[in-house]
């Protein structure tokens, strides 16, 4: 049983299912996704969740592993251009697929000093990248120091150091990027997983390796992955239902049993994956059993919400690129803002124009995304008419500051903590659950396994962390935990129960 069709769910019932396990998968809402959903704005069908799509390779092992290929669901293609950066009218950077035109450009931009110290910036996200990919990305979470160093072994201790984990990400990209506005730029990773780059360790530097490493465009946006999941899961024999909502998740000796329905339907499963955020679990969104089994963290501990507006616009005066960021004059200030509980008053804003391939101009009305991260208080503050009215005004002068113009009837459906608590319920609208401050941030994220027996966690608030290839190694984790749990029972030949995952008696065929 997966509770919950978000990307980590997806992976791990695509991959259970061609295990030869059955599978159910519930989920709330009408379609599969979970974050990665779209909303319909004056009759198009525009992103209201995650736009950067990277390591490919994740899901390329994915649908391998289901006996399919990526390329056979989901047309995807490398975006030549990564992001386009702008500080005013009159300063703007492209970052390229290719790192030697982005050096260059950096170099145009900022002086040979500044190429120098993206190259040197470049081979240390690069060397953690590569330090931490197998032994922490792609396996369960570790607990403690001791663990991590055992498991990349004690020939390689020194390299614990090498990631930079007691020192904050700005401070040490100031060692490399004395241009401030370089600076900035590469700070930002630190909001991919909804965190401050004032209190995230320098470990995120892995994040500009992980883009580096190539972004690409995928035609229908996320929610084609989500459906191309899907797709290979059904292939497999998984079976999805839409439109239905757990009430909690039931026990027996200890052990996860299964669900009951808000209809009051109880489906009996001998595992159960949650891919949902911990925090609602910890609170008793699943009924009071299951909420021992993770622990909840304190709201200051809380990730970023955001201001997401959605619309079909038409602009002016930007020559816009699929990925755009708009960045705030007073990059400190911002964070300082969103630590004191509201939303920030000069704002850095990104802006996903959906319908720019190759950055060629659109006529008319385009589909655009536009992100302003917020505090996570959806449960705590009520967002007034007043209040958002000065959000949009706050973010409409970021982009005019650097020469975009959006129309004067500006049409459009604003997202604020409010509706992301709503949608993920318990955590204020945290988008990415715990934030990524200090240097014990990986070792206190929720893991796959939980305190109850059979009952496990995939999604990007669990380990290894946020972004969408990382649900997906989630969802990976998960799997291949549940195939290692039920391994070690096999030899009970367990019975299969409705809607649940077993492994096929010795006896029988592959039941998948």
């Amino acid at each position: 049983m997966i509770i919950g069709a978000g990307i980590g769910g997806l992976c791990s019932a695509a991959l259970l299912a061609g295990k030869g396990c059955r599978v159910t998968v519930i989920e709330k809402a009408a379609h599969a996704g979970g974050k990665a959903r779209r909303f319909s704005i004056d009759g198009a069908e525009i992103d209201a969740g995650p736009t950067v799509f990277t390591l490919r390779e994740v899901f390329e092992e994915i649908f391998a592993e289901c006996g399919a290929r990526l390329s056979d669901h989901v047309n995807v293609r490398p975006a030549e251009t990564l992001a386009r950066h702008a500080w005013s009218m009159d300063e703007r950077l492209d970052l390229f697929a290719d790192p030697d035109r982005s050096e260059e450009a950096i170099g145009d931009f900022a002086g040979a000093e500044a190429a120098r110290g993206f190259r040197s910036m470049r081979a240390e996200a690069k060397r953690i990248y590569d330090i931490l990919d197998a032994p922490l990305l792609r396996q369960g979470k570790v607990s403690w120091p001791p663990q991590f160093i055992r498991r990349i072994g004690l020939s390689r201790m020194g390299e614990l150091s090498a990631v930079r984990p007691y020192e904050s990400l700005w401070k040490v990209l100031g060692e490399h990027l004395k241009d401030q506005r370089l600076r900035q730029l590469y700070a930002r990773y630190a909001t991919y997983c909804g965190s401050s780059p004032f209190d995230a360790p320098a470990t995120l530097m892995l994040i500009a390796h992980v883009e580096a490493k190539g972004v690409w465009l995928i035609e229908g946006g996320m929610s084609a992955l989500a459906r191309g999941l899907q797709n290979i899961g059904e292939a497999q024999g998984a079976r999805y239902r839409f439109g239905s909502s757990v009430a909690s998740i039931e026990t027996n000796r200890g052990k996860a049993s299964g669900v009951t329905l808000d209809s009051g339907e109880h489906i009996a499963a001998d595992r159960v994956i949650v891919n949902a955020d911990p925090a609602a679990l910890a609170n008793g969104r699943f009924g009071k059993n299951a909420s021992r089994a993770a622990r909840t963290h304190m709201r200051s501990n809380r990730s970023f919400s955001a201001m997401v507006w959605l619309s079909n616009a038409e602009t002016i005066g930007f020559p816009l690129k699929r990925h755009n960021v708009f960045f705030s004059p007073d990059y400190e200030r911002e964070f300082t803002d969103i630590r004191a509980g509201t939303p920030p008053r000069d704002p850095t804003v990104y802006v996903c124009a959906m319908d720019r391939e190759k950055g060629e101009a659109v006529s008319g009305r385009e589909r655009f995304q536009i992100i302003v991260n917020a505090p996570a208080n959806g449960d705590t503050h009520t967002y007034s008419s007043e209040e958002r009215e000065q959000c949009t005004r706050a973010m409409s002068r970021t982009l005019a500051r650097c020469g975009l113009e959006l129309e004067k009837d500006f049409r459009h459906q604003l997202l604020t903590p409010n509706e992301f608590e709503s949608f993920l319920p318990s955590t204020g609208g945290a988008i990415y659950g715990r934030a990524s401050h200090g240097w014990a941030a990986s070792f206190l994220r929720q893991g796959t396994r939980t305190r109850i027996p059979g009952l496990y966690f995939a999604g990007g608030s669990t380990h290894p962390g946020a972004g969408v290839p990382m649900a997906a190694l989630s969802g990976q984790l998960a799997a291949r935990t549940v195939m290692t749990d039920l391994a070690s029972t096999r030899r009970f030949h367990p019975a299969a129960m409705p809607g649940g995952m077993s492994m096929p008696s010795a006896t029988t065929g592959n039941t998948g």
